[in-house]
């Protein structure tokens, strides 16, 4: 499912434009050229990222853009003339005084350093100017961690990428719309060409392949949940594979179906109430996916449950100058593709702060503050959710007292958080299982009344009755 979220109202904008152009903030003329926007791209992505605003002229007045069809293809093209090519957000058009601007952001914490013609580059002010050797030297040393994700995948091919989910990809994403499927690849780093033939990067294999596991036998998330407060022989597993977004899915409809839901004491009122704020639980799925380090073979991500807390487990440790100290201040991102993507799918409310967000959620509920963990070789997350706070000790029964299985509990489970699920999307959080299973499934709970039936054929999906 993917959520179009627009980055700057028509107010904001207006609030931008009057600080005018500065080195976080540049315009450019509507039929600029690609190579000039290049120009102050890479240097805001050498920096500290900004925004281009196409359509003002140089004292800031709203000239606005004619062709904006064009305009995107200007853009698309000015991003691919950078070495490496820069993987941005999708530009935005935003109406002002009756005219088109186009909105071109460029997020802080890019993990390559850019090169134009041979030339690198940095924003000052209002101009773009050559990095000094000095600066030049210390950009590489910090930003040399990246680069895993846009490998090409060894005997990997384009038939190894699914055309439905690419198309599926392409049809939510405005601006990509009906997209020629390679060019649109090449430009959000999943395809590379290096010499002639596309082939996918691992990139676009995570989040695109029919089997990403052949090729990344360990890019996969485990799911335990214990029934006390450590590990012990008492357990429920689940291994959550397939592509990045299908991983994120099964995560989220585990920890909703095994989480703990009862009443919470709130002086004298009960009031019901999760073991954890599902937002949370999902910034900490999808940051451990999008962010984890996947040059790391020998192990993959685990996500376990206890009785009074749950820890997420990602192979990799902090990347580039990212501390424990600066954590939750300064952006940098391993994974500029995966991230991308996954932002353009709407699971990535805006790149760089979904750390932040976990933070102040946690204590808008009262919740003990989230401890961020650097460990030997990985990164870990734990949450403490309300514990005793809960006057039912045990998860509380969603769904009556009726016989269900695993797979059924999630498919609810999904339900209640998406409001709807297909049976592609059922499939996906239970990869292993056949379609005749999963329509069975469907089907056992439409007559125990649980869920209703909507549409025919392949418009169909489910909602709860």
């Amino acid at each position: 499912m993917f959520i179009s979220r627009p980055r700057l109202s028509q107010a904001s904008l207006t609030a931008l434009l009057a600080t005018g152009a500065g080195d976080r903030l540049a315009f450019v003329p509507a039929r600029a050229g690609p190579s000039k926007l290049a120009e102050t791209l890479a240097a805001m992505a050498n920096s500290h990222g900004g925004n281009v605003l196409i359509g003002v002229s140089a004292g800031g007045r709203v000239v606005g853009i004619e062709d904006v069809d064009q305009e995107r293809e200007t853009v698309q093209a000015a991003e691919l003339l950078p070495s490496p090519p820069l993987i941005l957000p999708m530009p935005e058009m935003v109406q002002l005084e009756d005219k088109a601007v186009c909105v071109v952001e460029v997020p802080p914490g890019l993990p390559h350093v850019y090169a134009l013609n041979g030339r690198y580059l940095t924003r000052a002010g209002m101009r773009n100017r050559l990095l000094t050797t000095t600066e030049l030297s210390g950009l590489l040393l910090e930003r040399s961690e990246a680069g895993f994700e846009a490998r090409i995948v060894s005997g990997a091919s384009l038939d190894d990428l699914d055309p439905g989910r690419i198309e599926s990809y392409l049809d939510g994403v405005e601006g990509l719309t009906g997209a020629e499927w390679q060019k649109a690849l090449l430009a959000r780093g999943c395809l590379a060409q290096p010499a002639g033939a596309a082939s996918p990067t691992y990139a676009g294999m995570l989040l695109f392949g029919r089997q990403p596991q052949r090729f990344l036998h360990n890019a996969k998330t485990i799911l335990v949940r214990y029934a006390g407060q450590q590990m012990g022989d008492e357990f429920l597993r689940q291994e959550a594979s397939g592509t990045l977004p299908e991983q994120i899915r099964q995560a989220e409809a585990f920890v909703s179906a095994n989480m703990r839901r009862g009443m919470r004491l709130r002086g004298l009122v009960r009031e019901e109430t999760m073991e954890y704020p599902m937002p949370v639980v999902r910034e900490a799925i999808v940051n451990s996916i999008a962010h984890r380090d996947y040059a790391v073979r020998g192990e993959g991500i685990r996500l376990l449950m206890f009785s009074d807390h749950m820890q997420i487990y990602s192979p990799g440790r902090l990347p580039g100058h990212i501390t424990l100290d600066n954590l939750v201040s300064e952006r940098f991102s391993r994974n500029e593709a995966i991230v991308q993507v996954l932002s353009d799918m709407g699971f990535v409310e805006q790149p760089g702060y979904g750390i932040d967000r976990m933070v102040a959620i946690m204590a808008e509920a009262g919740l003990p503050a989230t401890v961020f963990e650097e460990t030997v070789a990985g990164f870990r997350v734990i949450l403490r959710g309300r514990g005793e706070e809960l006057v039912s000790s045990e998860p509380a029964p969603r769904w009556g007292n009726r016989v269900l299985t695993a797979r059924q509990e999630q498919a609810l489970a999904y339900v209640a958080q998406h409001g709807r699920i297909t049976n592609r999307e059922f499939h996906e959080l239970v990869p292993d299982v056949s379609d005749e299973t999963i329509r069975r499934d469907l089907a056992d709970l439409v007559d125990q009344g649980l869920i209703m039936k909507v549409g025919d054929r392949k418009a169909t999906y489910y909602i709860l009755k």
